[in-house]
């Protein structure tokens, strides 16, 4: 085989009765063109020995085709594996993420073996990219070491962690809980509520967090199973959180109590689809005929909200043309509890739409607030009044100053909570 693939190479024809040695197939690679080991790379007939050979070329693109090539024995791809070329680890990653999942059961041990040390090498690879590529590989498979895949549930880069979370199989309850309780990163509750099956265990503790855009997943996921109770918690804090409206309405296990309180916070559009629900009662029924004339009514008087709106962009847009539009204009207006004018401020300075100012702050997101005050270019001081006396979050959400008046997180992780909220860097 080896000797065919040369001969194609260099345009010689290989005398019938003479079988090339290793030596010799070496020799012909050293002596001819980049083109040839390149070629050779890829193959998958090829003898080991030289797949080895080949996995320390001084090429990077060789060694990637050596990388992607899955005759490559596991001893290779141990060198590959700590390749100074990310793009040759990332060939790696793919590679193996799909061949341990699909390797023969008669395959030997040691190879096996072998094959999983790469995985585990992987995994911890300095680059997020080629661990977001193995996690992608391995997400949905039970064929894979349950150690690794914990491992990368763990991972702080959420593109690595959020495919594994949302879909692994080998994640136990146990597992989901404790990344729940260490979370540190934005989105990976948000993954672990999008799974195909959550038990109310898990469901108990997504709700614990307060996680507004995990708790609407949760909400929306219709094989997520929560309990009366929990449900009855999150209808108690939902009347702020519009991101909750529908997916609570959608719920199909909605408790008559539970439909009738809904009907009190949501719009009348919302009330209208809990009347379709077969399971009302005469009594809940009449009500939510009620609630829905109230809210028409509410709804109506949106004319006096665009005055106010209207209002406060006047007063925002003196300030700004008497150069007053800063950190004590913002601070004056929280103080008045003026959250329309707050908000518009934060807007203008921004340069966002008010409505997705409007939605960080519905948010009840710590960081997310801080973040929005950071694109203002206002102080760390005035993200600190806006979520005590604005938002009124609780102690333990707050966003603390770092040394007293420095932002305590780092310009990335703000960028990355704005893009959260669709807003482009």
């Amino acid at each position: 085989m080896l000797r065919r693939l040369i001969a194609k190479i260099t345009g010689s024809e290989p005398s019938p009765s003479h079988k090339m040695s290793y030596e010799e197939a070496r020799a012909a690679l050293e002596t001819h063109a980049h083109r040839a080991r390149h070629f050779l790379a890829g193959q998958s007939e090829i003898e080991p020995e030289i797949l080895y050979y080949l996995a320390t070329d001084k090429a990077a693109e060789v060694r990637r085709s050596v990388a992607a090539n899955p005759s490559t024995p596991q001893k290779a791809n141990q060198l590959l594996a700590r390749d100074g070329d990310d793009e040759v680890r990332c060939e790696l990653a793919k590679k193996i993420g799909r061949l341990v999942p699909g390797m023969d059961p008669q395959e030997s041990h040691r190879v096996r073996e072998l094959a999983i040390e790469v995985m585990e090498s992987l995994a911890n690879d300095s680059l997020p990219r080629v661990r977001a590529i193995l996690a992608e590989e391995i997400k949905s498979s039970r064929d894979v070491p349950a150690h690794i895949v914990r491992r990368l549930a763990q991972d702080l880069e959420l593109i690595v962690s959020a495919p594994i979370l949302e879909y692994s199989p080998l994640l136990s309850d146990d597992d989901l809980i404790e990344v729940i309780a260490g979370a540190r990163v934005e989105g990976k509750l948000s993954a672990i509520a999008r799974r195909a099956s959550i038990g109310v265990a898990v469901s108990d503790a997504i709700v614990a967090s307060l996680d507004v855009s995990a708790v609407a997943a949760l909400l929306a996921n219709p094989n997520a199973q929560i309990r009366e109770d929990t449900l009855d918690r999150i209808i108690e804090n939902a009347a702020e959180v519009e991101a909750w409206h529908l997916p609570v309405v959608l719920r199909a296990d909605l408790s008559l109590r539970a439909v009738r309180r809904i009907a009190g916070f949501v719009a009348s559009s919302l009330i209208a689809q809990l009347q379709q629900r077969s399971d009302l009662d005469d009594e809940t029924a009449a009500l939510l005929t009620k609630r829905v004339r109230e809210r028409i009514e509410v709804e109506s008087l949106s004319e006096d909200t665009a005055a106010g709106d209207a209002r406060a962009a006047s007063a925002v847009q003196e300030a700004m043309n008497e150069k007053r539009l800063d950190d004590e204009f913002v601070l004056a207006a929280v103080d008045n509890g003026d959250r329309r004018l707050v908000a518009c401020a934060l807007s203008c300075l921004a340069k966002m739409p008010k409505p997705v100012v409007d939605r960080i702050l519905l948010s009840h997101s710590g960081k997310a607030i801080t973040a929005l005050v950071w694109r203002a270019n206002l102080a760390m001081r005035v993200a600190v009044k806006i979520q005590t006396a604005l938002v009124h979050l609780s102690s333990s959400k707050v966003i603390l100053a770092r040394e007293g008046v420095h932002f305590p997180l780092s310009t990335e992780e703000m960028s990355w909570h704005l893009r959260y909220f669709g807003v482009k860097d």
